[in-house]
This record gives structure tokens, sequence and C-alpha cells, in this order.
């Protein structure tokens, strides 16, 4: 098996032949050229580039320092997702040699090995990518105690089910239980650890969370108040089932409640315990393929203090064929009175959130009072009880009875108006006596008759409602070629 490349390795690989190319075409040039134009050499720092992207390329290691900070010392943006990585230390003997860094990416290297030590701090580092790394929690407090400056982070795909980010909570007798009891699904946290005020980083400003098992809205709300100055959460893909905090008070809820609620707190509501207190700053929430079901938790979005743009797709309450997409936008933008834009693109605009309004009234105007929402009250307080809408059928009468003429023949028949012209011809061929391709067909509007002439019904493959035809109108047939009937108005006469 050939020996895993470090950092340096690849880097010669990439770009080290780059040097020598220009030296020989330097040499080559002052041979030629007359005029010389002298250029200060480059330094080997500069055949980095600001941005470098080594994806996929085994690394392992960091390699030789010193020539590490020749050559990168000038790097701003890093990308080592798909490699090799899996110890700490080499990460940061890597990073150590970056003092410029902005933007870190080290997804999809296993580094679930604790950190033990961190002996730098990375003043310029904003935003730092983690996805699909299994980092465990304890690593991620202290690498953010470590970037003061930090703006995003990702930690997408590392198969949370629970958010665990300040060391106290270890001291929780519960916590031992629950690792006793080897039982993940019942999840410990103290109820006399206060989360709120122990705030982690206040320069967060976006989290990317997609992809990780986190079921209960309680999880969340901890990074919430681990970030309080959050202000775009992505949970796409969690299976979120429910944005509620207060469970049942039963013996394991109140042993095992999250927050600070005591067991007399348990089962009461307290203002500050709701689903958006922890996120008072945050203004785009995804929660597109999560487990929510029930419009009660879409209508816990509307207290959110500053939210004005969500996504909320692939969830199974729209599961159900009950709404189309039209009638399931409008009633997301009437319990929405908040977010300005819904599912990507444009703002909504005032007519759009009034007709979505005026349709949600009329939606829960014929069901029964008890399963009207509030909103459906605070929506008839500005707009007023509402007329039902007077359900026109704007489609065209399916069968019309239109006189059929042929000759000295006329006969009043029942046409399906769906049907095709080559169609009707087919079916009129006993009646003429002749065959469809022999065939030519004239429409005569009853109410037109004496202003303009009958119209020929040309193209076979164009249905007869496109003609406006209706009770009481004709049809006149005519065979191609025949001489005496070539003026279909001679026809008209007749059959008058």
């Amino acid at each position: 098996a050939s020996k895993m490349p470090s950092l340096l390795e690849a880097l010669e690989q990439k770009y080290g032949e780059k040097e020598t190319e220009s030296e020989e075409s330097d040499d080559s040039k002052e041979e030629d050229i007359s005029i010389s134009i002298f250029v200060p050499c480059k330094s080997p720092r500069a055949l980095v580039p600001s941005l470098l992207v080594l994806n996929d390329c085994d690394i392992t290691t960091a390699g030789e320092k010193d020539a590490l900070v020749a050559k990168c010392s000038g790097v701003e943006e890093l990308d080592l997702a798909k490699n090799k990585l899996n110890e700490w230390p080499e990460v940061f003997c890597i990073l150590q040699q970056m003092p410029r860094l902005k933007f870190v990416n080290l997804s999809f290297n296993e580094l679930s090995m604790p950190i033990v030590k961190i002996d730098l701090y990375w003043e310029q580092l904003r935003n730092l990518v983690l996805n699909s790394t299994y980092v465990k929690w304890e690593s991620v407090q202290e690498m953010i105690d470590h970037l003061p400056r930090l703006e995003e982070l990702h930690l997408s795909l590392n198969d949370y089910n629970h958010v665990h980010l300040w060391p106290e909570e270890e001291k929780c007798e519960c916590q031992s239980d629950v690792k006793k009891e080897e039982d993940h699904d019942i999840r410990c946290f103290c109820p006399k650890f206060h989360y709120r005020g122990k705030h982690r980083h206040s320069n967060l400003r976006k989290l990317h969370f997609t992809g990780n098992p986190v079921t209960d809205w309680r999880e969340v709300c901890k990074l919430g108040y681990a970030f309080p100055n959050l202000e775009s959460l992505v949970l796409a893909n969690c299976p979120i089932d429910s944005m509620n905090i207060d469970r049942p008070c039963d013996e394991k809820a109140c042993r095992y409640g999250g927050f600070q609620r005591s067991e007399s707190e348990c089962e009461s509501g307290s203002p500050r315990n709701s689903p958006h207190d922890a996120f008072r700053k945050l203004k785009v929430l995804n929660l597109n393929s999560t487990s929510l079901a029930t419009w009660e938790d879409i209508e816990k979005l509307s207290k959110f203090p500053v939210l004005s743009c969500v996504r909320i797709q692939g969830c199974p309450l729209w599961e159900s064929n009950e709404y189309t997409e039209h009638e399931r936008r409008q009633l997301l933008i009437a319990r929405l009175p908040n977010v300005e834009t819904l599912n990507g693109g444009g703002k909504i605009g005032h007519d759009e959130r009034e007709d979505a309004e005026r349709a949600f009234i009329r939606y829960y105007m014929d069901k029964p009072e008890s399963e009207r929402p509030e909103r459906y009250f605070e929506l008839v307080s500005i707009h007023g009880k509402l007329d039902p809408l007077v359900n026109i059928d704007l489609r065209p009468e399916k069968r019309v009875k239109v006189l059929f003429t042929c000759g000295q023949n006329s006969e009043i028949r029942s046409v399906d108006v769906y049907r095709t012209v080559n169609d009707l011809k087919i079916r009129l061929e006993a009646f003429a006596g002749f065959s469809a391709y022999k065939m030519r067909l004239y429409y005569v509007d009853k109410d037109f008759r004496d202003i303009q002439g009958p119209e020929e019904m040309k193209y076979p493959h164009k249905q007869l409602y496109s003609y406006n035809i209706s009770s009481g109108d004709e049809i006149i047939i005519d065979y191609k070629g025949r001489p005496s009937e070539k003026n279909p108005l001679n026809a008209v006469s007749q059959s008058i």
C-alpha cells in the first residue's frame, strides 16, 4: 500500500512544478527579447493561492512545519474535506502555520478523538465547517473557546441526538444514570443547571445542523442559549417531531426535565419557557424534511420576535392530499404574519398576504368552532366575516344539441363538446353517407347566422368547445369536391 501523503507533500504535488516551469520560461525569454522587463522573483509562498483546496488527497499529517510556514502563511481559505485526518494535533499543526485563515472546511475527516489541548487562538477565523466529522461536543466546546470571531459554524451529519455545550452538565447525577442505563433515548439534564446566561459564543450568527437525529425542541433551544445572537439556523432533515418544550409532568419528565425548571414549574408554562425564548435574534429558520406534523407547531413560529424567512417543506403535515400546493402556501402565510419570505422566492407582497388571510377565513368558516384556530378570530377582527365564495363552474357545458345538415337531410343530435373535429367526422359517416376523409364541416352560430357566414372547421384535433358551440347551433356537412355543393351557403338556405 502506498504511504499516505502529508499536507506538505500534497501541496508540492499540486503546486510544486510551477516554480521550475516559470524559471525555465524566464531563461528562454532573455535570449529572444531585446527589451527586458525586470520582475521581482516570486517567493515560494506565492505559489500557494490564498484559497487552498486539497479535497480527497488522502492527507493524514501536516508535514514539516518550516516548509509549511514558507508556503502557506498567506492562505485565507482552506478546504481539506474528504481526507484521512483523524488526529486533532495534526489538524492544529496545519492551522498554526496559517495565521490569516478566515475559512476552514474539515468535513468528512474522522475527528471523533477528543481534543486534549489547544495552544493558539485563531483571531481571523470566521467560518468553520465540521460536517460528518463526528466531532465530540467537548471538542466543539474547546474549539469555539479559541475562535473569538467565529460567525458561521457547520455541525451537520454528526449523529448528534442531543446538545452538550456546557462542561457543567457533566456534574449532574442524572447524566451518570443515563450512561449506566445505556439508554440513549432518555437524555438527562440537570434541573438545577441554568442555561440562560451561560453564553458560549456571542459572535456566532449562522449555524448549520442538518441531518442530525435530534428530535426534541428543548435540545434545539440549547443551541439558541449557547449562541444568543444566532440569526440563521438550518435544521433540515432533523426528525424534530414537535416544537413543544412543555411535557406532561410525569415522574420521568420532572426528574429529567430540560432547562432550569424545578418540579413545581414542570406543568406551568412560564412565558420565558417558550419555544422561541432561546431565539430572540433568529431571522432565518430552515425546517425542511423535519417530522413536524401539526398546525400548532407552525403557529409557534409566529411568536419568534424577528423571524422573517422560513423554509418548511417535506414534513408529515403535507403528506395528506387535503390541500393543493397553493392552498398550503395560503394557510402558511395567513398563520405567519411575521414571515416575509416562505420556502424561497420573493418577498410576500401585501396583496398575496391579504388574499391568503381571506382564504384562511373562508377555509375555517365552514368548520366547527372547536376546530377554528386562534388565528381565525384574529383575522376575522381584521377583515370581518366574509361571504362564502359562490362556486361558479366556468367549464363549458359537456353536451349540447346541434342541428346537423347534409344536403336535404337534417337531424338534431346531442354532441359531447370535448370531442375533436376528426372524431365528430367519423361519427357522422353513417348519417352523411360518405367517409370522414371526404368530409368538410362548417359551423353556424345561431346568434350570428345572418351577420357572418359559416366557419369551416379545418383543424382535425381541435375540440368542439373551442368554437363556443352551444345548443341550437348548426353544423353543415359538405362533400369535398362536389361541384353543386361547393358553396355551403346553399346548404344553409336549404336548411332554413
